[in-house]
């Protein structure tokens, strides 16, 4: 690809952005939305997230884990306890990982 073809395609990828992202930044005023809308919009960002991060627990290259003896589930469910106990999600992450590594190099799971 040549430079002018570099340019070309990161304005044309910038213009397409601006147009389909543009149409709810640009208006002056709220758009209207029906309320059952703007409830279900509400539990958008956790169904997201629930969905990027269910497989990746559940599932080791491609295929469903086999046994219940894996460190990524015990860090997760240390790291859901830990967050309903303080509510903080630093430590969170913290508490989470670091038990899901003391697993995997402490005890080579």
């Amino acid at each position: 690809m040549t430079t002018w073809e570099t340019i070309v395609t990161i304005a044309g990828l910038a213009l397409i952005t601006l147009l389909t992202r543009g149409f709810f930044i640009l208006p002056s005023r709220d758009l209207p939305m029906p309320g059952w809308l703007r409830e279900g919009l509400r539990f958008a960002p956790i169904g997201a997230l629930a969905a990027v991060i269910a497989p990746e627990l559940v599932m080791s290259q491609g295929r469903l884990i086999e046994s219940v003896v894996d460190a990524r589930l015990f860090g997760a469910a240390a790291a859901v306890a830990w967050y309903v106990w303080r509510r903080d999600m630093l430590s969170t992450i913290i508490v989470g990982t670091g038990l899901m590594l003391i697993l995997r190099m402490g005890l080579g799971w």
